[in-house]
């Protein structure tokens, strides 16, 4: 008898794996951090074969945590960091290359090249993306015109790519002895190399960037059954596939047109539901597929995406010593009550939505004699809320709704000062999931594979199981919450045209 169904949830910094009962209940948990590489500045690496070893790990001992037997696991869904690219050999499944994070910038000069034609938006109609370092497509042109011999072995029909979750099925589901190598709309979306309307690659596309189609996976429907787990764990249904991003989205059961969560962790990612068709955005955000279940038509979904959230607050841990963990940056920040004057701006890579400013690079602006490290620390926590309150305003105008609330979770939702100042500063309520089930991005890929095996009946049986939750209200007085967002975006300009030529165009 089945009890449980597993998710795998591949992020930028770490690899869980979650075991939920019917109840949306964790039962059984394990997590393991991998290494960033930083070799150049602007690049971010991961070790593929790193991120794999621990998959097989914490599968593993989540299923020990649980004391569950492989047999009473009905599904495992897959969650995963999306744009990341993974280059390697059919034969052997050895990488060739580092993988190519997500924040990586060094396609700049790939991405403006191909916008001389066209400008940036000139693949918008057909991906509902702008040309920017962020997708997956350039990065892969990158690895095949840089790494030694890749494109002849490619053409050869040697080599194979994928993003994590590519990568994850076909290794989970054999590897070189008969692997699985699909993917789902959710995570070919963001590659700048489907059609939004096909579903499928787009040959026009794939020649403009000249990447062989035989390198790239099948697309599959984000919830079907695609294999069974061999190797280590035998006959685990592999069943379920979605982008981080729209795995929270379908893990808050937001699947009516006009639900939208946000998701603070590394980066910030606020996602609105559209239903079953596009919708272009004229603000600065991103079109992409949020699911296909089985069949039946696609759903989509509004993104903006924020590069730097979480990982400012490690960057003040790493970098630059303020605290001793990432949990710490709250307590420091509540010694002060406001932000003494500072304002951050973490454009590390550049600026994401709804701004696409590659030139752009962090700031810190307002210092005076008077600013010590708790006014950094709460700096740190708002602007994140000033970030999300930039995609939103952009996405009310791009859907032409008006929000009653917002959904959130990810790492940081668990701080009280900053979903406090959240809610302030949108001047709506901020929903933040009850202790237990803030695991959302994995519920959602459990959800799914857990729907294509039937172990949940439909997402009204899903939408039952899911219970809010705390609710931070708005405090402060709007017009004060104006003065400081004011504030904010006049940081944000003097980020702007730092970059004159950029270093990533060799």
């Amino acid at each position: 008898m089945t009890r449980f169904v597993a998710a795998l949830d591949q992020g930028t910094t770490s690899t869980r794996c979650i075991l939920f009962d019917r109840w949306a209940r964790i039962c059984g948990r394990a997590e393991m951090e991998h290494r960033q590489f930083y070799p150049q500045p602007g690049w971010v690496e991961h070790d593929a074969a790193e991120i794999w070893r621990n998959a097989q790990a914490v599968l593993a001992g989540a299923l020990a945590d649980a004391g569950a037997a492989v047999e009473e696991v009905a599904a495992l869904g897959i969650t995963n960091q999306r744009e990341t690219v993974v280059l390697w050999e059919r034969q052997t499944g050895r990488p060739i290359a580092p993988a190519i994070v997500w924040q990586d910038t060094r396609t700049d000069g790939i991405c403006r090249e191909l916008a001389r034609d066209g400008g940036i938006d000139r693949l918008r109609d057909r991906t509902g993306l702008p040309l920017a370092t962020y997708f997956s497509g350039p990065k892969l042109k990158w690895l095949l015109d840089r790494v030694p011999d890749a494109r002849a072995r490619a053409s050869r029909g040697e080599l194979l790519c994928g993003t994590i979750d590519t990568w994850l099925i076909w290794n989970l589901t054999g590897g070189p002895a008969g692997g699985r190598h699909v993917t789902d709309p959710s995570n070919a979306s963001r590659t700048l190399l489907m059609n939004l309307a096909t579903l499928d690659w787009d040959a026009e596309l794939l020649e403009l960037l000249d990447i062989p189609r035989n390198l790239l996976a099948t697309i599959r429907p984000s919830s079907e059954r695609y294999g069974e787990t061999r190797g280590g764990i035998e006959g685990l249904p592999v069943a379920g596939n979605l982008g981080d991003q729209q795995a929270a989205l379908f893990g808050h059961a937001c699947f009516e047109p006009g639900e939208a969560k946000n998701t603070y962790g590394t980066g910030c990612f606020l996602l609105l539901n559209t239903g079953p068709k596009p919708v272009p955005s004229r603000h600065g955000l991103l079109t992409t597929v949020a699911w296909r279940l089985g069949e039946a038509a696609p759903v989509y979904a509004l993104e903006g995406s924020v590069a730097v959230a979480g990982a400012l607050v490690q960057w003040l841990r790493d970098k630059l010593g303020l605290i001793d963990k990432a949990a710490d940056i709250e307590a420091l920040a509540r010694q002060v009550e406001d932000h003494g004057g500072i304002y951050i701006v973490p454009a590390f890579s550049g600026l994401f939505a709804p701004y696409w400013r590659a030139d752009a690079r962090g700031a810190i602006v307002g210092l005076t004699a008077y600013a010590g490290k708790a006014h950094f620390a709460r700096a740190a926590l708002e602007a994140t809320a000033y970030q999300t309150r930039d995609v939103l305003e952009a996405m009310a105008a791009d859907a032409g709704i008006r929000f009653a609330g917002l959904k959130v979770d990810g790492g940081m939702a668990v701080n009280e000062t900053l979903m406090q100042f959240q809610a302030d500063i949108l001047g709506i309520p901020v929903l933040r999931p009850r202790q237990g089930h803030q695991e959302v991005t994995a519920l959602g890929a459990a959800f799914a594979a857990g729907l294509a095996v039937g172990f949940w009946s439909d997402c009204d049986d899903l939408r039952s199981l899911r219970q809010d939750e705390t609710i931070f209200r708005p405090r402060m007085n709007p017009a004060a919450c104006e003065a400081l967002y004011k504030g904010w975006k006049k940081a944000v300009q003097r980020t702007l045209d730092w970059v004159d030529e950029s270093p990533f165009q060799q």
